[in-house]
């Protein structure tokens, strides 16, 4: 069974930063892609950012040129990097592992807060 502990969310002022970290237990983790959803107030889940096995990143175009994600395998460990944070990043961030190989599991974390006040 697969554990995704998150941390590093609360509350900041805009144009400020935040780092989250999400520390995933089992050995999966190197056989997987890792990344960061969010969930604002009163919409749907979607994508921040994600990193592939070989360290390919992708982002969301609302994110690009502020956000950077990173994977330590050692560590067993993801982490997002928020840089000139704006109020519209305000949401519940949510770490996600995502198998591979069979059978394709995904797995979440139970979210952190990122609030940003204007």
């Amino acid at each position: 069974q697969v554990q995704l502990v998150e941390s590093g969310g609360g509350l900041v002022q805009a144009g400020g930063s935040l780092g989250l970290s999400c520390a995933a237990s089992g050995s999966i983790f190197s056989s997987s892609s890792v990344g960061w959803y969010r969930q604002p107030p009163g919409k749907q889940r979607e994508l921040v950012a994600s990193i592939s096995r070989g360290g390919r990143t992708n982002y969301a175009d609302s994110v690009k040129g502020r956000f950077t994600i990173s994977r330590d395998n050692a560590k067993l460990t993801v982490y997002l990097q928020m840089n000139s944070l704006k109020p519209e990043d305000t949401a519940v961030y949510y770490c996600w592992v995502g198998l591979t190989m069979y059978p394709y599991s995904n797995y979440w974390g139970q979210g952190t807060q990122v609030t940003v006040s204007s």
